[in-house]
Order: structure tokens, then C-alpha cells, then sequence
């Protein structure tokens, strides 16, 4: 299940380069995000682990970025955590990933959400306002949703003349992966993020998705609140590893 899901949230969020490194993924999106910045031990290893710290961290520096892991209970070799630990490594952004099995469940969607499979202008100016995204940042952020190989729905609420709520679903082998489910400040505790997230889920039914599955920090309540009424599960939790 791990690297299943870590495997299709690679492929849900694209880096703009990556380097496969003895069973590790090292991932460069110009710094844009700790996703696609980060190395994902998946799979099984050879190398000295020290040896290959000291490559990634070598591989980040001439990137001019921070060595981050991003690391689950399933990484590869198990100890590695650990080694991160005592070479300085401090653990941040705990995230649950969580699921949800869509078979035999029905869900509605409102005709107040736009649905598409291109990301707009609009759309793209509305998610770097609400998620607070740099102006210096706004290309890459529209390079990873352009790179995304697999089916996407892009999901948007207006009201007053300008997008209020917006959302990505990615959809691959039957999982549909829920990213980026953001509601305007002053639009929140309205029903909106409940509908978004009807509207990508009927949209994943209708295209074969049997698993839904997305990725929230562990101290956000009410993210967590609302995904747990739609039934969500945790089914483990990442966090990163970056060097002090």
C-alpha cells in the first residue's frame, strides 16, 4: 500500500528532473515544494547508506537546495531514519495519507463546480492567491500541473465574479488522488469544500476510480474533520527529514 501510493503521488505531483540512485528517487523542482525536492527511498538497496547521504546531499548542494527525505515506516533501508537523525536531520511536516473506497457509494455533484481537464488562468491565478504562491513561483507551480501524465480534473466554485474554491483530482490505475482542496478565507465553513470534493469524487467513479486516496498534515482539524466524515481512513503517515 505505501509504495503504491507513494509511487502514484510521484506521478500525481511530476518534478521537472529526477535522478534514479540505487533504489532512491531524487527529485528537483527548482525548490518549489518539499515533494517534488526531496529524495523517496522505495526500493531496495546496495550502496554504503552513508555513501549515498553524502551523494544526495552533494547532488542538493550543487542544486543550491537542502537535502530533504521524504521518509515513511516502508523506507528503504529501515535504519535510514535513524541515520538521518543522528547526522542532524530534523523531522518536519507530518502528513497523514489517507483512503477511501468508492465502490458502492454515490456522490453527487453541484452544479455551482466547474469541472476541466486544463488548468485555466483563472484557475491558476485563484490557486496562487489563496495558497499564498510567489509570483517567482508561479511558473513552476504551472510547469508540475502541466507535466502530469496521468487523467486530472481540475475543480473550481465561483461566486462574486471570481473563484472562491478550487481543487485537483489525479486519476491513475483506478486510484484517484485528491490534491489542493482550497476555499477563499472569507467563503470558508460554507458547504464549498464539501462540494469540491463531491464533485472530484463522482468524477473518479465515473472514470474507473475504485480508491480514493490524499495527503493532509496531521495537525490540520479541519481538513481532518472533513475528510473523516466522507469516511476517510489513515493508512500511514510520511514525514520529512532535513538537514538543520
Amino acid at each position: 500500500m505505501i509504495r503504491t501510493i507513494e509511487e502514484l503521488s510521484m506521478n500525481a505531483w511530476p518534478a521537472m528532473k529526477t535522478l534514479h540512485y540505487d533504489g532512491w528517487i531524487l527529485r528537483y523542482a527548482d525548490g518549489y515544494t518539499k515533494r517534488a525536492n526531496s529524495i523517496y527511498p522505495l526500493y531496495s538497496s546496495e550502496i554504503n547508506i552513508d555513501e549515498k547521504i553524502e551523494f544526495c546531499e552533494l547532488f542538493y548542494r550543487g542544486q543550491d537546495l537542502p537535502t530533504v527525505f521524504k521518509m515513511t515506516e516502508a523506507s528503504i533501508p529501515a535504519d535510514l531514519d535513524a541515520a538521518l537523525a543522528a547526522r542532524g536531520y530534523q523531522a518536519v511536516s507530518c502528513t497523514s495519507v489517507q483512503s477511501l473506497d468508492l465502490r458502492g457509494e454515490s456522490y453527487e455533484t453541484s452544479e455551482v463546480v466547474d469541472l476541466s481537464s486544463t488548468a485555466s488562468e483563472t484557475w491558476h491565478a485563484a490557486f496562487a492567491r489563496m495558497n499564498n504562491v510567489a509570483e517567482n513561483r508561479r511558473a513552476t507551480h504551472e510547469g508540475i500541473l502541466h507535466a502530469i501524465l496521468p487523467d486530472k480534473c481540475f475543480v473550481s466554485i465561483n461566486a462574486d465574479g471570481h473563484i472562491i474554491g478550487c481543487g485537483l483530482g489525479v486519476l491513475q490505475t483506478g486510484y484517484l488522488g485528491l490534491f489542493d482542496i482550497l476555499i477563499d478565507t472569507n467563503h470558508r465553513r460554507q458547504g464549498h469544500g464539501k462540494r469540491l470534493m463531491m464533485a472530484l469524487l463522482n468524477w473518479g467513479q465515473q472514470n474507473g476510480s475504485n480508491i480514493a486516496y490524499l495527503q493532509v498534515m496531521c495537525d490540520n482539524e479541519p481538513a481532518l474533520g472533513l475528510y473523516g466524515k466522507f469516511g476517510f481512513q489513515e493508512k500511514y503517515q510520511y514525514w520529512y527529514r532535513i538537514k538543520a
